[in-house]
């Protein structure tokens, strides 16, 4: 649906702090050189709509910044829906889930540069994963924190044609803090619907010595399937590093990098030390050219495997999809303390 290049019917809309309500002409009455509203407050407990407008349309772009931490839980509604197709707290959707960690191990700030989302330097969230709707759309933030926080944010848009066949954008966030020794990480499950797997973000969060924590596998299962239709062969290979990111052979040390939908963009922690513990990594992959599609439902789940065996890892992810509506309601979120990751 992405045609910036071809003249159409469409109707840009943008919200904003300065433009609540995404109207025309419903920006700062300032003019030049004067900000009256940047920000919004939410307060301890609050939740705010940031987006309430009827369709058909299709959300384009978010960026957020100001507060961005785990007690902000973002929630988008499409058409009739009463529970929320997207369901996360806001640093973990956006593939910062470590977010009270603000260096890498280099000391600069964690960069994920990627074509569906983007973590710019000074905790810029963005997200450029297409959201069409064709009734309604209602995004809203909660604060589930102790204390009031600030949020800088524009959302924007088009109103325009929907097609029919078009699905609606999902994501849903799991943690395990410690993933339960020799039993598998689940990423995703309880889909009901006609869709595609468009990806996962994941922070791992090394307990005890590292051996190549990496050995794990990634399997996927679509609709009734009782095995996996898609099983990889370790946890480095699906995010589409090798050999335990760079760790296992040459240099022997883990290397970052970030492309256009895979990455394991940031390491956090002592990394001076072969297989040292305490390490924490952030990565992501994206299946935006390479859509897993299902029929009635889709499952994925990721061991947590070293060379010595089932680990205890910490691990915590954002599933995104795409589906038919009804969808099913997501997991119910941990409580914000549970959230807490350093």
């Amino acid at each position: 649906m992405h045609s910036y290049n071809t003249i159409s019917n469409s109707k840009t809309f943008a919200f904003s702090a300065e433009n609540p309500t995404g109207e025309r002409a419903g920006g700062s009455r300032g003019g030049d050189c004067t900000k009256l509203r940047p920000t919004v407050t939410i307060h301890a407990g609050e939740t705010v709509t940031l987006v309430d407008t009827e369709g058909p349309g299709i959300i384009q772009n978010m960026w957020f910044t100001g507060y961005v931490g785990h007690s902000f839980i973002i929630r988008m509604y499409w058409d009739d829906q009463e529970h929320p197709s997207v369901e996360a707290p806001l640093s973990a959707f956006f593939g910062c889930a470590y977010d009270e960690n603000f260096e890498d191990r280099d000391g600069k700030y964690p960069v994920l540069n990627s074509s569906m989302i983007l973590v710019a330097p000074g905790r810029g969230y963005n997200c450029f994963f297409e959201m069409p709707f064709h009734k309604h759309c209602r995004i809203t933030m909660e604060n589930r924190g102790k204390k009031d926080e600030c949020l800088y944010y524009i959302i924007t848009g088009a109103y325009q044609e929907v097609p029919e066949n078009a699905g609606y954008f999902h994501a849903s966030y799991r943690q395990q803090h410690p993933v339960r020794k020799g039993k598998t990480y689940t990423v995703i499950d309880g889909i009901s619907g006609k869709g595609q797997f468009v990806g996962v973000t994941l922070a791992a969060g090394m307990n005890g010595n590292n051996t190549c924590w990496v050995e794990g596998e990634a399997r996927m299962y679509l609709d009734d399937d009782p095995y996996p239709s898609i099983h990889y062969t370790g946890t480095e290979d699906y995010f589409t590093g090798s050999y335990g990111f760079g760790n296992d052979i040459y240099i022997r040390d883990y290397q970052t990098f970030s492309g256009l939908y895979s990455g394991l963009y940031a390491i956090l922690g002592d990394n001076r030390q072969f297989y040292n513990g305490q390490q924490r990594f952030l990565l992501y992959r994206f299946h935006v050219v390479d859509p897993i599609r299902f029929e009635t439902g889709f499952r994925m789940t990721l061991d947590n495997m070293g060379w010595t065996g089932p680990r205890y890892d910490d691990y915590t992810s954002v599933a995104y999809w795409y589906q038919t509506l009804p969808s099913a309601p997501l997991m119910p979120l941990p409580d914000d303390e549970e959230m807490c990751m350093k």
